[in-house]
């Protein structure tokens, strides 16, 4: 069965793509840094028949990284990475002028430095696997100028373009870069925790994710709510 490494694996999107994946058969290491609530989802996913491993441990750790990585190895390789596991900056967000630079350094560490340290990790998996991907999860504030979202949005900016320097490398890889758009999301809480506007459950957007496994698009950059109107 095709394996996923999914980072920040344990609520929100990576639990719900998680799932997904689950239904659909594939064999998952699943990341998070709290060991109790990665714990309860990857039994709830192994109900699903198929075989879960999940590692809590911080993506910015080399040695967390490599024994991801091993564990999909013994799951038979990796065919899927998922780069989902974030960190905003500041809780809640600052403008610029207020960002603590150590919450800046954190945010580039998790969103860009582990992110590349993964792949790096992984690619020789990947390219054996012969349909080997990478999703970079990424976010609309990469693009667009919104105040207060200056490091985290410079963070996915920098994921981006390692995103599409990699697509380029490596032909033989699909490499994505996916904005999911609005969700209801713990991040999304504690970036803004003054908003209590309904938004779309991370759940509603697993399809898009799903529509580039199915059709395997050339790399790039997309975001989750033009892949759900062309379906």
């Amino acid at each position: 069965m095709p394996v996923a490494i999914i980072t920040g694996a344990s609520k929100g999107l990576g639990r719900a793509l998680g799932a997904a994946l689950a239904e659909r058969g594939w064999d998952l290491v699943l990341d998070a840094r709290t060991a109790g609530p990665l714990t309860e989802t990857a039994a709830e996913l192994s109900e699903h028949g198929t075989r879960v491993e999940a590692l809590a441990g911080d993506v910015t750790d080399a040695g967390h990284r490599a024994e991801l990585v091993a564990a999909a190895r013994a799951l038979g390789g990796v065919d899927l990475l998922v780069n989902n596991a974030s960190a905003l900056g500041a809780e809640p967000l600052v403008r610029l002028e207020e960002l603590p630079l150590d919450g800046l350094r954190r945010a580039l560490e998790v969103n860009v430095v582990a992110a590349l340290g993964l792949v790096q990790e992984a690619l020789p998996l990947l390219r054996a696997s012969g349909a080997g991907a990478v999703i970079d999860v990424s976010s609309d504030a990469a693009a667009e100028a919104y105040a207060t979202w200056g490091g985290y949005g410079a963070s996915k900016a920098a994921l981006d373009q390692l995103s599409a320097v990699l697509a380029e490398e490596e032909p033989g890889l699909r490499v994505w870069a996916v904005d999911p758009g609005d969700m209801a999301t713990d991040l999304y809480a504690a970036a803004v925790p003054e908003d209590d506007e309904p938004r779309p459950a991370p759940a509603g957007v697993v399809p898009a994710f799903l529509r580039l496994l199915d059709e395997r698009p050339a790399s790039g950059r997309y975001g989750a709510p033009s892949l759900l109107e062309g379906r």
